[in-house]
Order: C-alpha cells, then sequence, then structure tokens
C-alpha cells in the first residue's frame, strides 16, 4: 500500500489499510515515536505499543470508514479532524470523532504521529 502523496488523503488511506486487516499495512501509516490513543485516556507511544494498539482494533471485525471532516496544513505538519466507524452487516461495532497530526516525510508521503481516535468527542475529559 503506497502512503499518502496529500495530507488530505490521509484518513481514506489509513481506512483501506486497516480495511487490508495487516498489522504491518497498518503500522506503515504511523510514526512509532508519535502517540496513538485507542481508547479514551489510554495514549501509548512506541513500535510494540503502537502495533498492541492496532491489532486491537483490527480485533473488532467490520469494515472500516473514515470521514474527513476536515484537514488544515501548513509545511510538513497537518491537522485533520475525522468521523469514524466500523460496521459489519449494517451494525455498528464503534464510531468515534478523532484528531490526528500527520508529519510529511522526506519522500513527500504523510505519516500520522499523533491519533487521537475519540478526541474530538463531547464530553471527554483529557
Amino acid at each position: 500500500m503506497n502512503l499518502p502523496k496529500r495530507a488530505e488523503d490521509a484518513h481514506a488511506t489509513l481506512a483501506a489499510a486497516f480495511n487490508t486487516g495487516n498489522v504491518d499495512t497498518v503500522l506503515s501509516m504511523y510514526d512509532y515515536n508519535g502517540i496513538i490513543v485507542p481508547e479514551p485516556g489510554k495514549p501509548v507511544s512506541g513500535r510494540e505499543k503502537f502495533e498492541e494498539a492496532i491489532k486491537g482494533i483490527l480485533s473488532i471485525k467490520g469494515k472500516m470508514e473514515i470521514k474527513t471532516v476536515y484537514c488544515l496544513q501548513t509545511g510538513d505538519l497537518a491537522v485533520g479532524r475525522s468521523e469514524w466507524s466500523i460496521t459489519e452487516d449494517n451494525e455498528v461495532k464503534v464510531s468515534a470523532k478523532g484528531i490526528e497530526v500527520m508529519k510529511q516525510q522526506p519522500d513527500g508521503a504523510w505519516k500520522i504521529v499523533i491519533d487521537h481516535a475519540f478526541g474530538a468527542l463531547e464530553n471527554l475529559v483529557a
């Protein structure tokens, strides 16, 4: 899977990566030095913890869809707001509103540095 060449394509590429079901494909979208928050109040960092978080999300069977609400870019940094869900047979397994920070790599591709999957939910206490 090719990494996105535009920041605004990161959400769609991440959903496609998750839908492969392949941990390494999903991990390729991330900078492990960053942070992923796979569930509210539980940020993790580092490859091992990222992999554990990704495996947990992949264990939810269904199709992931991510809608980009907005993506703001300045230079090699971008912030995006997403609405995402995992559904199976028209049943929503999980859905949330996230905030993601992306960084452009030297080769021009974009990786996610911070993925707060629940960061835009109302009533969320950080």
